[in-house]
């Protein structure tokens, strides 16, 4: 046998090994961070579906012709910057997500004074449009905290993958970045002041 086979032979081996940890790595990553941007896809879709429900809940709510119209006015206002903030899948930057999250947690504040403010209306709180209409909410709530949940959990498996050696160099190759996860309001740690005091 020829001493320079031997080399060649290692080098070559080497290579197919090489080659297969890089396009395993690369098609995992590509899933995973493909998963996460369907998962985000998802937590857009429940703000959507919320975002429906309080136009419909804001035209019952209407009805009510001594409503505040401030309040009114605060949701609709805020129900307008959340939709108007959208972000690309493949633009996941932690200042896009904080944008989103800033006019989303608007709409939730001005959306939280409504139905305070609705406690002052035993008409509007015994009519069953806006009862109804109060209960998809809340499981609407439910669904975002879900989907918020589930993107996180796919780019914490993301962020895992990517982060161990060997897989950090070749993420650095092809160019995986680092994606963000959905977190908590500031302040949201505290449990709120409830006043239901209407006089």
């Amino acid at each position: 046998m020829k001493k320079w086979l031997i080399p060649v032979i290692i080098i070559v081996v080497l290579g197919f090994v090489i080659y297969n940890m890089t396009v395993g790595f690369n098609n995992n990553a590509v899933e995973m961070r493909e998963d996460a941007k369907t998962a985000w896809s998802n937590v857009e879709s429940s703000y959507q579906r919320r975002n429906d429900l309080i136009g419909n809940l804001v035209k019952t709510v209407q009805g009510a012709a001594d409503f505040e119209r401030t309040t009114l006015t605060e949701v609709i206002e805020a129900r307008a910057k959340a939709t108007s903030v959208n972000i690309d899948a493949n633009n996941l930057t932690p200042e896009a997500i904080s944008n989103f999250q800033q006019a989303q947690s608007g709409l939730s504040g001005a959306l939280s004074r409504l139905l305070v403010t609705v406690e002052r209306y035993p008409d509007l709180k015994a009519n069953q449009n806006f009862l109804n209409l109060q209960s998809q909410l809340e499981g609407t709530e439910n669904r975002i905290n879900v989907a918020r949940d589930r993107y996180n959990a796919q780019v914490g498996e993301y962020e895992k993958y990517t982060n161990k050696f060997p897989n950090s160099i070749f993420a650095g190759w092809f160019g995986f970045e680092e994606m963000t996860r959905y977190e908590a309001d500031a302040g949201s740690e505290n449990a709120p002041d409830v006043d239901f005091d209407f006089n």
